[in-house]
């Protein structure tokens, strides 16, 4: 079978752990030639020698300027961009009084501030192939508010904004979609539990709220990224999809 990113140059944030590196190492194993951004340099080195084609550069997404030298370094080493996955996140814990201003920038700047940086270096390189994508790794928490989140909610539904806005501006060049996460085992969950009296409790809570009765897996997740990156969904734009166990219809 043809693969699926066979040739494709693309940026994916938040590589160095979590659904970031699933969908990086999922991509990989589809022909895509890799930009990898984390903050974690021992496991982004480590996640760059395991996958071909694939150069890893250290840095923090909240910067203006390391998204625009993870642009700069797909251009010095594959010649073009095709896609980027923006998958970076981090969470803010705490209540409005409670939650330090500077812990309220620093969420937004990480979730929603990051997508336009990156998407700003990078449209103008997108426009030049044929099918440039911009895919957004949201949550359901777009949709569904949580206790101690407020930096968190808010970001991730305004990333779904800027996702359809941008469709809008750079149809039918450049393709831009999200995926809305739901209960996912990963660290971020499990940091995320921690906003509860009894973090073990709110996790397996949620595994029960889920129509599936189970936590989605970071394969899962790269699975639809895939989907959506790909030819197959060639007619899908400025969509958010859900993929949470069913736990918004429970």
């Amino acid at each position: 079978m043809a693969l699926k990113l066979k040739d494709k140059v693309c940026i994916v944030t938040g590589a160095t752990g979590g659904m970031g590196m699933a969908i990086a190492e999922t991509f990989a194993l589809e022909g895509a030639k890799l930009v990898l951004s984390g903050r974690n340099a021992a496991r982004g080195e480590a996640l760059s020698k395991k996958l071909k084609n694939a150069v890893f550069v250290p840095g923090d997404v909240s910067q203006p300027a390391h998204n625009e030298e993870l642009v700069e370094a797909a251009i010095a080493n594959f010649g073009k961009l095709n896609l980027l996955s923006i998958n970076a996140g981090i969470l803010g814990l705490g209540n409005v009084v409670e939650l330090p201003i500077s812990s309220w920038h620093t969420t937004i700047d990480t979730n929603l501030s990051s997508i336009f940086y990156l998407s700003k270096f990078a449209i103008p390189y997108l426009q030049k192939e044929s099918n440039g994508i911009i895919l957004i790794n949201a949550s359901i928490a777009a949709y569904k508010s949580f206790p101690n989140h407020p930096a968190y909610c808010a970001s991730k539904a305004a990333s779904l904004a800027l996702m359809r806005q941008m469709a809008v501006e750079y149809a039918p060049k450049i393709r831009v979609n999200a995926i809305c996460p739901g209960p996912v085992d990963t660290q971020l969950l499990w940091d995320s539990a921690k906003a509860f009296e009894k973090p073990e409790l709110a996790v397996e809570n949620a595994r029960k709220a889920t129509l599936m009765q189970r936590l989605g897996t970071t394969k899962e997740v790269a699975k639809l990224a895939l989907f959506l990156v790909s030819e197959d969904a060639s007619w899908i734009t400025g969509t958010a999809m859900n993929i949470d166990g069913g736990i918004l219809n429970a």
